[in-house]
């Protein structure tokens, strides 16, 4: 009975996960789930929070550090992006209970809150995003294209801007 439903949630997680590429020479996650986003690239909003849930295993025995790094490929370059502590910090945002240490083939999830400052671009760009241990080792690596977008106010008065230019769109 265990097995049926451990298989359920492997295919319900399945189901839901982001199509992320992975990253050269770096363990691939068993899957990302980024909210609202099946097919990358993924839409997300300035001012406003990407939340992926990046499903992995530990590859080493007693891991007890994990950190997140980010990177941004844009026009060809590689832009690192600094992470506040409490995002960064892996460990302290295992999801159901996981906690560090955690150990070599155990499957847990980090929820990661990736914050789009508003200063950034309205670009597309190739996210990178390192689960790296204590040592500096990849733990998992992968790769998803973002498109960044205005946030919701704008979106807002972007749809009544076009509501004016299509005369058969206004109504009382």
């Amino acid at each position: 009975m265990l097995r049926i439903v451990l298989a359920l949630a492997l295919l319900l997680a399945a189901a839901s996960a982001t199509e992320v590429r992975q990253c050269a020479n770096k363990p691939f996650p068993l899957g990302v789930n980024i909210i609202d986003c099946v097919e990358p690239p993924c839409v997300v909003y300035k001012g406003t929070y990407a939340v992926m849930e990046v499903h992995f295993l530990g590859n080493n025995n007693n891991i007890w550090s994990i950190t997140a790094t980010t990177t941004a490929k844009v026009l060809g370059m590689n832009l690192p992006y600094a992470l506040p502590d409490d995002v960064s910090n892996v460990c302290i945002n295992l999801l159901y209970g996981a906690m560090c240490p955690i150990y070599k083939g155990e499957d847990v999830i980090y929820q990661f809150n990736f914050y789009i400052d508003p200063t950034f671009p309205e670009i597309t760009a190739d996210v990178t995003v390192t689960l790296n241990d204590h040592n500096d080792e990849p733990i998992t690596c992968f790769v998803v294209s973002c498109k960044i977008r205005k946030g919701g106010s704008a979106k807002t008065s972007d749809a009544l801007l076009l509501d004016w230019t299509n005369p058969n769109a206004i109504s009382e």
